[in-house]
Formats: C-alpha cells, structure tokens, sequence
C-alpha cells in the first residue's frame, strides 16, 4: 500500500427531512470510503449527519445508523437552522483533516471525492469545489437564478466563481481556523469561499457531471430562502470586503 495521504475523511449530510435519502446517501459515502482506505488516500473517515430538526423518519434512521456504526454521528438540532446553520454544525462536529460537504441527495457520484482529494494534495489547495457541467435537468428557472446569483457575488465581493452553491464542498480543517462562518442560510457557501479567497487561501475548482434531486422537494430557490441569501450577503458585505490576506502554513 502506498503510504497514506490523508489521516481521516469526515463526511458530513445536512438533512432535514431526508428519510428517502440518507441510508443511499450513508452507503455511497461508506462504499468510497472504503475504497479510499484500500488505495491508501486516506488512514480513517466518519460520517456526520446533521439533523436539522426534521419532522419525518430521519432523526430515527440516523440514530439507528449511528447505533449499527461507530464511524457514523449525529447531531440533532432542537429546531430548524436552515442550511447555513446545519453547515457550521457539520464542520464543527468533523474531527477529520480534510472535510466533505454534500447534501444527502448525492448531487454527483461519490468518486468524484477521490478526484477531489488527488487534486487538493496535487495543487497544495485549502479547499477543492465542484462546479456542474450541465444543470438544465433541474430547471431553466434555476439556471438562471444560480447565474445571477454568481454575478451578483463577484460584484458585491470582486470574487469570480463558477457555481458557488453547489454542494461539493472539499476543506482541509485547517482552513476553519482562519474562516469563521455567521450565515445561518444558504449564503453559507459564498462566505466560505469567499472568505477563503480574501484571504489567500488555495480553492481550486473542478467540473462534474450533475444528478438531480428525483424524491423529496428542494426548497432551496424559494422565495423565503433567496430574501435571506439578499439580506446575508449586503449584510456581510462590509465584514467580508475587509478580509485582508496573511501568510497560510500548511
């Protein structure tokens, strides 16, 4: 076996209201990682599943996974704090080195990680995301919204990026050292890179091809959510903009 790259893996699902979801979500995220222990990408992994006070079956099927296996945590949140809120929960409850984001949906096949980490040791990058190469499946209006959206963050922050919400989200630890994250909603992901980028730090892109949500409803460009994205992102403006760059040891 080559020698390790990575000490451990944390892969961590924000859910809420996911009962259709997560055990496929669970067993693609075991199924990788597995692989990538046998390849020697990476010593160990955990699994986190933040409930974010779901209503259905999902805070008894996670605790039912968690109880099967100890690589698999829960955290329950006592009530709902929307996506940016089950993010930071994610990243806090991770010990791993480097840490993945995605949502329990499976976005994109799960190989694409091994990719993901083979091009953060390659580049040196503090954090590898992902961008879609065709997302028309899931609608023009949504297309349109994520590219307005796009513009409006390298306008209001000066950072050029192509799909910044897309939840493929690959940080080294340490990179929480330095970014501290306040959104509760989901500006959650433009502040991380963001915050990277204003800082210096290494965020390196790659393409995927994109699978659509086909059970359950997405509520992420409803009306309610895209106002708090607004009212997050004119009210981190300033904070964000006075980022300044430092020295990053790895």
């Amino acid at each position: 076996m080559s020698q390790v790259k990575f000490e451990r893996l944390s892969v961590f699902f924000p859910m809420w209201n996911e009962e259709q979801y997560l055990q496929r979500a669970l067993n693609a995220a075991q199924d990788l990682c597995q692989e990538l222990i046998s390849a020697g990408v990476i010593a160990d992994y955990e699994l986190v599943i933040i409930d974010d006070a779901s209503t259905d079956s999902t805070p008894q099927l996670a605790d039912s996974a968690a109880a099967r296996d100890n690589r698999i945590k829960v955290v329950h949140h006592p009530t709902n704090r929307k996506l940016g809120g089950s993010i930071k929960s994610g990243f806090a409850a991770s010990t791993g080195d480097v840490v993945l984001y995605t949502d329990a949906d499976l976005p994109f096949d799960m190989r694409e990680v091994q990719n993901a980490l083979r091009l953060m040791r390659q580049y040196e990058a503090d954090i590898v995301s992902a961008y879609r190469f065709d997302r028309t499946g899931e609608g023009y209006v949504r297309v349109v919204y994520s590219m307005f959206y796009n513009l409006l963050v390298r306008i209001l922050f000066g950072v050029r990026f192509r799909d910044i919400n897309f939840a493929f989200k690959l940080c080294r630890k340490s990179v929480f050292e330095k970014v501290v994250l306040e959104s509760e909603g989901s500006f959650i992901d433009a502040e991380l890179i963001v915050s990277a980028k204003k800082l210096g730090l290494s965020v390196v892109q790659f393409g995927v091809d994109y699978f659509p949500r086909t059970r359950g409803v997405s509520t992420l460009s409803s009306p309610t959510v895209i106002l708090k994205i607004l009212r997050e992102a004119f009210g981190l403006r300033k904070k964000l903009n006075s980022i300044k760059p430092h020295s990053v040891s790895r």
